[in-house]
């Protein structure tokens, strides 16, 4: 058996038997109702269709530009093009979301999908352009107003807080599943029919058939999100009147004496609300530094792995070693979850990310290298629930989709200094361990604070229902206790 095959063997064993162990136990300690598996159920399978139609395109989208004869600084410029307008605009319809609701922009992120989609067919420079503008954008809405829609109608519903964890451990394990699939059905999707001009700048088949895949996913999710989910927002009276006195005390307001003020209100008022808040402010250091990390790993793992290899590499079965390591952090957490707290979790995910992340710097074996690899996807895996959790006990709900949105401001900034500069494989992964370094240290100074006032209060009065166990009671007096330590150092959202 190869190096590859056997990763994938070895990662399948283990992810089976991390995700049996995760299934086991997990329903004495909390209840599930009826009416929480159906909730849970409809989310997960409109986030899975969601996540699916994203992972189609992924991986054709360089590939397609070069088939239309653009040079690598073209699409260079245009991969630019997206990560900025998520980085300029993110912020402005993560306000929008909290403002006029959740549901209706995750419905606008099928709608913008979708369009830049069908951009994919034109072999036209600027089309093309405002294809990437739209994805963008789009991108921005579906790492911000689903995350922010499900904790919103999760507490309205009264579902106990540690069965959020749950579904966040279970979207991320599905999450990669869908990445496998997708792959596969892109891969037979290109395969079927080669790219044929129709008319004028117009092409179908060939690399754009996984966008049309994209499109018919995007309408089934919007169809789902349509039909089954409610409205939720996260404006509330008092933070009305919180974005009113925060945009009077700025010179700006001048620019939004108008009847349509509330958006830049909210806007400002997320801002304000993150910079006097230092735990929000950590939080968010963690989320652009790790996941910025993650993409200097995506661009840099293929180089790193075929430099010393003769052969062709499998990039498809390295792809699915990878997905499937992510998928044995997500069980893997929802395992530690019941023993240690989210914030102590990410502390140890960070640093082992950061020790295997940079073992491209010190050896080149490609049996190495891989172990490190395999590892790192592993507390991706970790990470994606584990932040989710956190953030959710942090981020105030009223500005939550804005907040989300702002942290991801510095991770694409992070992202276009990676485009915009050719770094060597082994400074690319250097840079990848300073800043998981320091995602590390902001977890640290995180856990120093313990958790905010209105998170652990809320958190308290959702335990009540859990039934008796020594790590639900121990958690339960820990949050108590952060509260009344907190309390009068942190105003209440």
């Amino acid at each position: 058996m190869g190096l590859y095959p056997g990763a994938l063997a070895v990662c399948a064993v283990l992810t089976a038997l991390i995700t049996i162990r995760a299934n086991t136990g997990a329903a004495s300690r909390l209840s599930w109702s009826a009416d929480f598996q159906l909730f849970q159920r409809t989310f997960l399978a409109i986030y899975y269709v969601s996540m699916t139609a994203d992972w189609l395109h992924g991986p054709y989208v360089y590939a397609l530009y070069s088939s239309y004869g653009f040079s690598k600084h073209d699409i260079a410029v245009l991969f630019v093009g997206g990560f900025g307008a998520s980085m300029i605009f993110g912020t402005f319809v993560g306000a929008a979301a909290d403002k006029m609701g959740r549901r209706k922009f995750c419905q606008l992120y099928c709608l913008l999908y979708i369009t830049s989609c069908a951009t994919k067919h034109a072999n036209h420079y600027w089309v093309l352009m405002l294809g990437r503008v739209l994805g963008g954008i789009a991108a921005s809405l579906l790492f911000s107003s689903f995350d922010s829609w499900l904790i919103c109608e999760h507490n309205n519903r009264g579902f106990e807080s540690p069965l959020l964890s749950q579904t966040f451990s279970l979207m991320y394990f599905g999450n990669s599943i869908a990445a496998i699939l997708a792959g596969v059905m892109a891969e037979s999707a290109v395969d079927s029919l080669s790219l044929t001009p129709a008319a004028g700048i117009w092409y179908f088949g060939g690399y754009c058939t996984p966008f049309d895949l994209s499109a018919c996913f995007l309408v089934v999710a919007l169809a789902l999100i349509t039909a089954n989910w409610n409205e939720n927002y996260g404006s509330t009276p008092a933070f009305e009147e919180q974005t009113m006195l925060a945009c009077a005390s700025t010179a700006s307001t001048v620019l939004f004496a108008t009847q349509d003020v509330e958006l830049p209100m909210c806007w400002v008022a997320a801002w304000k609300q993150l910079l006097n808040d230092k735990r929000i402010m950590l939080c968010g250091a963690a989320v652009s530094l790790f996941e910025g990390s993650m993409y200097i790993f995506v661009f840099n793992w293929t180089p790193a792995l075929s430099s010393n290899s003769d052969q062709p590499l499998p990039s498809g079965l390295i792809f699915i070693c990878f997905m499937v390591a992510c998928m044995g952090g997500s069980s893997l957490f929802a395992v530690i979850s019941r023993y240690h707290e989210p914030v102590a979790i990410l502390r140890l995910v960070f640093l082992v990310a950061a020790i295997s992340v940079s073992l491209p710097c010190f050896f080149t074996s490609n049996l190495a290298v891989l172990i490190g690899f395999l590892l790192f996807e592993g507390c991706v895996g970790i990470y994606f629930p584990a932040m989710g959790t956190v953030k959710s006990q942090i981020v105030p709900e009223e500005a939550r989709a804005t907040i989300y949105n702002i942290f991801r401001i510095p991770l694409n900034a992070i992202v276009l200094a990676v485009l915009l500069n050719h770094m060597e494989t082994a400074t690319a992964f250097f840079c990848c361990g300073v800043l998981l370094a320091a995602a590390f240290a902001s977890m640290v100074l995180l856990s120093n604070l313990g958790p905010s006032s209105h998170a652990a209060e809320a958190s308290v009065s959702d335990v009540g229902g859990l039934e008796d166990g020594k790590a639900n009671g121990e958690w339960k007096v820990a949050l108590m206790s952060a509260s009344d330590d907190d309390r009068g150092q942190s105003k209440d959202y």
